[in-house]
């Protein structure tokens, strides 16, 4: 039965416990429990909400200077994370906290309940308060008696920022008391901002979490120096432990649940569509200017504001070494064994790098301004080789391939990956000597031949940051040369073209990669060419594809022999790197979340031109004239790429004009034709007919059966005047859009519900925003 607001004696024994930490509230707390009262006594759940929440206000109020009121916060804190999910799961209840609460509690009513706040608002700035309460959560700069304590009210929480970096010079003594109060407030922060796990994922970017708007508003009076505690606190962090190896076995880290709570936080606050928002720098009235005197309006959110408008130099190398040195700590981990802790909150992180990137250009353009760079790339392409047969990390996946896919944009990054690679991180890849480009290119084949399945909507991005790094690669060793060549065979086989409506798109991308490279770099790249001449026939079979409905057939009858999208024997793979392991797949009944899926390439990116002086000038879309019947695929565009699963039979019927009436798509004599005659091969060719003869010459003229002859002689021959004039360097610059937006509000929450699992704040719920699966 309903207890009345006014029993404080009832309502106290909820938090009036002196040693409870969150696992027991949990404990204690059933979910059964939760749902029942929920269900059965509404209004007890409603007084309980409300009462939790008043005692964080007043300890707000109070600046929680006694023991007794810090562990009533907290009580109250680890209640309401317990609470939250369930009333988020239920559509009646969504509201509650969004309402007020008339009279509850106010003496007698006297007051106007016009002005009251809502609780939601009530809570986040109690929770905002107390993230800088003296002697809670942040060094008291006073030191002298309670009689003096500092009033809340009145300090300025700037000079309280938890941790030097951005903006703030002072790095205050670690206090892991201090650090364990903040993790669990930010844990009951994130409690509240999750209520976006509850609805369903939809394209409607104005469906903002209305937790995130308020906090990250200006009615927060603390949102700058908390956006800098948490972006500080998780740049500056250093899982070594002072730079001693193997000293985080000799004393708990208390650091660690704090930093990957802020990361967690961080993240979400920063969740906000960029496609869609009227910020200055995306409508080009104002370009990367946005630290001038005068600000543009910004986006209200005053967290992606903050993160937009960081400039100085200094800020930048700080945020790229934290992050840099935090996604390498895997790695290390892997040559020094147990020498670091090792973090597992490389996921965060890489969403917050995402979000540094996309909406700040100018960090995008200083990580690219040196090789610092690649202290990013490397630890991503550890990631993708090593999650490439795991289902479970098919997010990871995407994530790493989308950095790489807005870097590759730029043509810094292309430049950078001529430098030589020499950090050996055993990677479960062949040995070979070469540069950074050479890494790139052997951990994408192998992800395309030995990753699984579900990884096939990825190709098409894969093969785009290739081609976009192509014009810039001056070297490539013979491993990598051969990796393209080999990668060019598998997706130029007919029953491969054949199979699916998309697939010779792959063949037009690799076709880019040798053209680039033999117009715009053909003098280092003697191993390319080399490789290029011993595999002519592959280019041959290409030129010569037959057309005829009969040899289609045929071809796709070829399929059902081998049912193997890339055949991987004939990959000379050689020795794998010592030290590595391979690449395995996820342990059976290992929890995932599911994802979205995401755009199909033409979405994900626009063309830009380069020009003669290395400007980028955006071409479009030649979507004016319609395509012509019978072939979905208009010149310009680049048709309709994979979208979600590996394949979508229903999805391509909708896409394909030239379906037949059964429904099912078929390969036609018109639809071959329409993209053959299209096959960039002319360079390509000249230079075989140029070069093949020369070659054979020497062959027979020395006997020769030894490549280092042929390489020397391909490395001193040019094909100035002789081959096709140089077509324009195109490239597919990542363009944002809300698809994209999406995928990451999905993966981010999911990352985030399979983290916590101690305690384990959603498990359980019904949740909305994905499913979650079992391997």
């Amino acid at each position: 039965q309903p207890v009345e607001a006014t029993d404080d004696a009832f309502w106290d024994q909820f938090w009036a416990d002196t040693a409870t930490s969150v696992q027991d509230v949990f404990a204690l707390v059933p979910a059964a429990e939760i749902r029942a009262v929920r269900e059965e006594s509404p209004s007890n759940l409603a007084t309980l909400c409300y009462k939790a929440v008043e005692k964080l206000v007043q300890g707000a109020e109070s600046g929680c200077h006694t023991e007794k009121e810090r562990q009533i916060v907290l009580n109250c804190c680890r209640l309401l994370t317990r609470i939250l999910p369930y009333i988020f799961e239920d559509p009646d209840w969504r509201g509650f906290f969004w309402s007020t609460v008339p009279g509850a509690g106010r003496g007698g009513g006297d007051e106007d309940d016009e002005n009251a706040r809502p609780l939601a608002e009530s809570l986040l700035l109690a929770v905002a308060d107390l993230l800088f309460c003296p002697d809670f959560t942040v060094q008291s700069h006073r030191r002298s008696t309670v009689d003096t304590a500092e009033d809340i009210h009145s300090i300025d929480s700037c000079e309280y920022i938890w941790e030097a970096g951005v903006g703030f010079a002072h790095s205050p003594q670690p206090n892991y008391i201090h650090d364990l109060n903040r993790t669990e407030l930010l844990k009951l922060l994130l409690t509240c901002f999750s209520e976006a796990m509850y609805l369903p994922p939809s394209s409607d970017s104005s469906n903002t979490n209305p937790w995130v708007q308020f906090f990250c508003s200006t009615e927060n009076r603390h949102a700058l120096p908390l956006f800098t505690s948490l972006l500080n606190v998780v740049c500056a962090y250093d899982p070594v432990g002072y730079g001693i190896p193997y000293n985080h076995l000799l004393f708990s880290d208390y650091r660690e649940p704090l930093v990957e709570e802020a990361a967690q936080v961080l993240i979400v606050t920063l969740d906000y569509d960029s496609s869609t928002s009227s910020s200055p720098t995306v409508d080009g009235t104002t370009t990367g200017t946005a630290m001038d005197d005068v600000d543009p309006p910004g986006p209200d959110n005053l967290f992606v504001n903050y993160l937009s408008r960081i400039h100085r130099e200094e800020d930048f190398q700080f945020i790229l070494k934290g992050v840099a040195r935090l996604l390498s700590n895997p790695l290390v981990q892997t040559y020094l064994p147990n020498s670091a802790k090792k973090i597992q909150f490389h996921q965060e992180l890489l969403v917050l790098f995402w979000k540094l990137c996309d909406f700040n250009k100018k960090f995008l353009f200083f990580v690219l301004k040196s090789s610092d760079v690649l202290d990013i790339l490397v630890p991503i392409l550890y990631f993708l080789n090593d999650a490439r047969a795991d289902q479970s990390r098919v997010g990871l996946m995407h994530i790493g391939v989308f950095i790489l896919l807005l870097l590759s944009g730029e043509r810094n990054f292309g430049v950078r990956l001529n430098k030589p690679y020499s950090v050996r991180v055993p990677m479960d890849i062949p040995v070979f000597t070469g540069t950074h480009a050479d890494l790139l290119i052997i951990v994408f084949h192998k992800i395309i031949t030995s990753g699984h399945q579900r990884l096939q909507p990825l190709f098409d991005c894969l093969l785009t940051i290739v081609v976009n790094v192509s014009p810039y690669l001056k070297s490539l060793s013979m491993v990598a040369a051969n990796k393209l060549l080999h990668l060019l065979e598998a997706f130029s086989t007919t029953w491969f073209l054949f199979s699916a409506v998309q697939n010779h798109h792959l063949v037009f991308f690799l076709l880019e990669v040798f053209n680039n490279i033999i117009q715009y770099q053909f003098d280092g790249n003697s191993n390319l060419v080399y490789a290029v001449i011993r595999k002519r026939n592959v280019f041959h079979q290409l030129a010569n594809l037959p057309t005829d409905s009969q040899s289609i057939q045929k071809g796709l009858q070829r399929k059902k022999k081998t049912p193997e999208p890339i055949s991987r024997t004939n990959s000379q793979d050689g020795v794998s790197m010592e030290g590595s392991r391979p690449a395995a797949p996820a342990e059976p009944g290992t929890l995932k979340t599911s994802l979205v899926a995401t755009p199909g390439i033409d979405k994900l990116t626009e063309k830009s031109q380069v020009s003669e002086d290395g400007t980028m000038r955006s071409l479009e879309p030649e979507s004016s004239q319609p395509p012509p019947e019978g072939n979905p695929l208009s010149a310009g565009s680049d048709g309709e790429p994979w979208s979600g699963e590996a394949s979508h039979p229903r999805q391509d019927r909708r896409r394909l004009s030239s379906a037949s009436s059964s429904g099912h798509w078929t390969p036609t004599p018109d639809w071959v034709m329409s993209w053959k005659s299209k096959l960039p091969l002319q360079t390509i060719m000249r230079l075989l007919q140029v070069l093949v003869p020369q070659v054979e010459k020497i062959c027979i003229d020395k006997g020769l059966t030894d490549e280092s002859e042929i390489l020397k002689f391909l490395q001193h021959g040019t094909l100035v005047g002789l081959l096709p004039v140089p077509h324009p360097i195109l490239i597919r610059k990542y363009q944002a859009n809300s698809g994209t937006a999406m995928w990451f509000r999905t993966y981010m929450w999911g990352v985030i519900y399979l983290r916590n699992v101690d305690p384990p704040i959603w498990y359980d719920t019904d949740v909305k925003l994905f499913e979650i699966q079992r391997v």
